[in-house]
């Protein structure tokens, strides 16, 4: 019998934070028909069919880090985090199936890539669920720690909102220092903080 795990990551556009990935094996009485590509779900949606998942399947989460993001690059730091969620799965698939067109390299394990993945298997759906869900509630907690980012709301992503709080607060240990428009903002916010120090300095 064929054990299937399907993964899907989260967060790549992201301006901030780790990139998730969850690898998720069905069990075999779940409800397949309910699982979709978590983007074409609500959030209470979302919430409700994680906690679903979560109790009829074998699951795991991988992530790599804004530092592992900034060295390697968004999509190799992508791939590394869905090795992990594969590799800590309690049980070894026969198959892995991936979204996207790029796969991760794991030793020992078949994986196969497949393009809109997270709307053709239900495991993949699975997968972008738990991920999402997942990394959205460890971007919130975040937000309450830094007031002023809306990240509760953006989750991080490029929005006007975030862009303009970024132009006003400045850019935290948390944002991808390598993506557009933080390293932008990043040297606009050192020109302003020197001037502001050298504007103090001359009107003592």
């Amino acid at each position: 019998m064929k054990i299937i795990a399907g993964v899907d990551e989260v967060g790549r556009g992201s301006l901030i934070g780790p990139v998730y990935a969850a690898a998720v094996i069905l069990n075999s009485s779940i409800n397949k028909k309910i699982l979709k590509d978590s983007k074409k779900l609500t959030k209470n949606k979302r919430e409700k069919l994680s906690k679903y998942i979560k109790k009829n399947s074998i699951w795991s989460i991988g992530k790599a880090s804004v530092k592992e993001i900034e060295k390697n690059n968004i999509l190799n730091a992508s791939l590394l985090a869905m090795k992990r969620a594969v590799v800590k799965l309690k049980k070894k698939p026969t198959i892995v199936l991936v979204d996207g067109n790029k796969l991760p390299k794991i030793k020992n394990y078949k994986l196969n890539s497949v393009i809109k993945g997270d709307q053709k298997i239900p495991s993949i759906s699975a997968a972008s669920i738990i991920a999402k869900v997942t990394r959205d509630n460890s971007i919130s907690n975040l937000g309450k720690k830094y007031k002023g980012y809306f990240w509760d709301i953006n989750y991080g992503y490029g929005t006007k909102q975030h862009l303009k709080a970024i132009k006003k607060l400045g850019v935290t240990v948390h944002h991808r220092k390598t993506f557009s428009p933080i390293n932008k903002y990043k040297q606009v916010s050192r020109r302003n903080t020197i001037s502001s120090c050298f504007n103090k300095i001359l009107h003592k």
